[in-house]
């Protein structure tokens, strides 16, 4: 027969779990910290201003993140268009699917730098205008040409090279903007096609971008919508 535990024991029972419970709960704390601080919960940080201008231009970036219903894509997709933009020293970019201008505001922060241009093509007119007020509103209009229309017919007017294309209207119309369009971005551009993962794209679309020998493509934010960058190869 077990012999009843002292209070003294209870009691040293009693500190032993409690230590156990704090160095488990330590443990999770610790573990949550790190994926916090890790690439992931970089990636979540609010980009950094390094200008007047910048900061400008981001505050009207999150406002319309937060109170706009038609986003073009996640925000991350937009600080990755704004880098592929950038870093390649982008002169004329051309989007399909301007929405309510969420992406455009990140392209043309980057052609701000950059020296460049925004043409982009919308099918409906209030959206059309919506993105021509944030525009204005970051001061960025004077670097952005909207057109209002079918892009299927309007964006087989350019003639201009393109640095980088960007798409993000019908889906089922991204094969047929590749045809068109491809021929007139520059060896070494970029054709940066949104919603790879979410909804499903195109099977021929991707099967175009990634069985051509004179292209190079990568998938990016596959967690997410979806990117799918295809280099012109030099």
């Amino acid at each position: 027969m077990e012999k009843p535990r002292s209070p003294g024991r209870r009691a040293a029972m009693r500190n032993s779990l409690n230590k156990s419970l704090a160095a488990g709960a330590a443990m999770v704390l610790a573990a949550t910290t790190a994926r916090a601080q890790g690439p992931r919960g970089a990636a979540m940080r609010a980009p950094l201003p390094g200008s007047m201008d910048e900061r400008r231009i981001l505050a009207v970036i999150e406002d319309v993140h937060r109170n706009h219903q038609y986003l073009s894509v996640p925000q991350e997709d937009g600080r990755l268009l704004r880098l592929l933009a950038e870093s390649t020293g982008a002169k004329h970019v051309v989007e399909l699917g301007t929405s309510t201008g969420y992406s455009g505001l990140w392209l043309l922060l980057a052609l701000s730098r950059t020296g460049g241009r925004l043409t982009t093509f919308e099918a409906d007119r209030g959206r059309n205008q919506t993105a021509r007020g944030n525009f204005d509103r970051a001061g960025l209009l004077p670097l952005a040409t909207l057109v209002l229309g079918d892009a299927h017919v309007e964006a087989a007017k350019l003639k201009d090279p393109i640095d980088l294309l960007f798409l993000d209207a019908d889906k089922e119309g991204y094969l047929d903007y590749l045809r068109r369009l491809g021929p007139l971005v520059r060896v070494g551009g970029l054709i940066v096609a949104h919603n790879m993962a979410s909804p499903p794209p195109d099977p021929r679309y991707v099967a175009a971008v990634t069985t051509d020998p004179a292209l190079e493509t990568v998938f990016l934010n596959m967690h997410d919508a979806g990117l799918g960058v295809t280099l012109k190869k030099r």
